[in-house]
């Protein structure tokens, strides 16, 4: 037996009218193209399946069987095809993240959530793991977001600018480094450096002052939260670089001092890395325009 969906519509369509005059019309065919579609349809299944002399018409036993049949399938369908609607209009799909900036958190669940409420049948998703593979799971289509300061030419990668950041020296109130008016390469040397677990090639303070000045400090020690690293810069138990979005919250507390790296300071960019052909997606160019505000509005907080 070879079924359609337009054989399921139909048998429902009939169902719910009770006569083949309106199930016509609710189908938007002739009543005389109906009759030959179920006369078809009845040959295929070798019995009625209607009761044609009753009115309003009634479904035979064969046909109830088929409605049971219909009211599984055509629901699925229907939703399939708005799913499909979705996807193509561009209101929903699949955005997973991955972030090469640990500090980035501080921002980012605050974009999320403003994204989760305009674009609420999108799927959102940060992958953690994928962060030290970044760029490459974007091209293997693993993840469709990344959010990094270090960009490179990688065909089909659209690197986005979304905004300018100053990594910013943080040490202890009573820290020699405090009577500094800035941070040179060469003040690290005796010191304990607190940073994120990244590899320094995605580190700020590496790529943009020891590792050219080919300074080392005295020691490194990773540390997976910001609030951490803060406490343990108050104790006095080592020094930081953190972003000055991070360090806007600690600006008054008397704990902290805070200084520019270089006498002019150092100044990063931040990049949203989409695939070339997702960048214009309609809710990924809405999440790039809320990674370029709202991290602004910490900076100026």
């Amino acid at each position: 037996m070879y079924l359609e969906f337009r054989h399921l519509r139909t048998i429902r369509a009939i169902h719910q009218s009770g006569s083949l005059a309106r199930a016509a019309d609710t189908l938007h065919i002739t009543q005389s193209a109906l009759s030959h579609q179920i006369k078809g349809l009845e040959d295929q299944v070798g019995m009625e399946l209607f009761h044609r002399r009753t009115k309003p018409m009634r479904l035979s036993p064969a046909g109830m069987k088929m409605l049971r049949l219909a009211e599984m399938v055509l629901p699925e369908v229907a939703r399939l095809e708005e799913e499909f609607r979705a996807l193509k209009s561009g209101r929903s799909g699949r955005l997973h993240i991955a972030i090469e900036c640990h500090a980035c958190f501080d921002w980012l669940f605050p974009v999320l959530d403003q994204l989760r409420h305009a674009w609420p049948e999108v799927d959102l998703d940060i992958r953690q793991r994928l962060a030290f593979d970044a760029l490459e799971a974007l091209r293997r289509e693993e993840i469709d977001f990344v959010i990094s300061s270090d960009p490179v030419a990688l065909p089909g990668v659209t690197f986005s600018p979304l905004f300018d950041y100053e990594p910013r020296f943080v040490a202890a109130a009573a820290h020699p480094l405090a009577q500094h008016d800035h941070i040179e390469a060469e003040d690290f040397e005796e010191e304990l450096l607190l940073t994120y677990p990244v590899d320094r090639s995605k580190t700020d303070v590496f790529t943009g002052l020891l590792t050219p000045a080919r300074v080392e400090p005295r020691a490194v020690r990773q540390v997976e939260m910001t609030e951490v690293i803060l406490m343990l810069v108050a104790a006095g138990r080592g020094v930081a670089v953190l972003p000055d979005w991070v360090l806007r919250k600690v600006a008054d507390n008397s704990d902290f001092v805070t200084r520019p790296l270089t006498p002019n300071g150092l100044s990063k960019r931040m990049y949203a890395a989409t695939r070339d052909e997702d960048t214009m997606v309609p809710y990924v160019a809405h999440m790039i325009r809320l990674c370029r505000s709202e991290p602004v509005k910490r900076q100026r907080s």
